[in-house]
């Protein structure tokens, strides 16, 4: 059973530079799509960015293109989310999620979560 652990969320000032880290186990050799989810209260979730564990191709999000950059250390087991300049309005918890091939994680189709790590940007 694949699962998958989030870390590195907390309070970072805009102009700054942040983080987030998906530690992902129980992987059957099926090629993987991981990434993050951000939600506010209130509002609709919203897919940030995602990467092809296989073949590393990637998904950015409008709102965070060019300033997020996501990676993965297969040696690690480890999809990062370095986020880059980040704005006010960044603030949320990101979660991260799993599918089977990205276009299933373009289309919600997602087969694990981890836990949510709140991220605060300030001014």
């Amino acid at each position: 059973e694949v699962q998958l652990q989030a870390s590195g969320g907390g309070l970072v000032q805009a102009g700054g530079s942040l983080n987030l880290s998906c530690a992902a186990s129980g992987f059957t050799g099926d090629a993987y799509a991981i990434g993050w989810f951000r939600q506010v209260p209130g509002k609709e979730r919203e897919g940030v960015s995602c990467i092809s564990v296989s073949d590393g191709r990637t998904y950015y999000a409008d709102s965070v293109l060019g300033r997020f950059i996501i990676s993965s250390d297969n040696a690690k087991n480890t999809v990062y989310l370095q986020m880059n300049k980040p704005k006010p309005e960044d603030t949320a918890v990101y979660y991260c999620a799993a599918s089977k091939f990205l276009p299933n994680w373009l289309r919600n189709s997602l087969d694990a979560w981890g836990q949510g790590t709140q991220v605060t940007v300030s001014s």
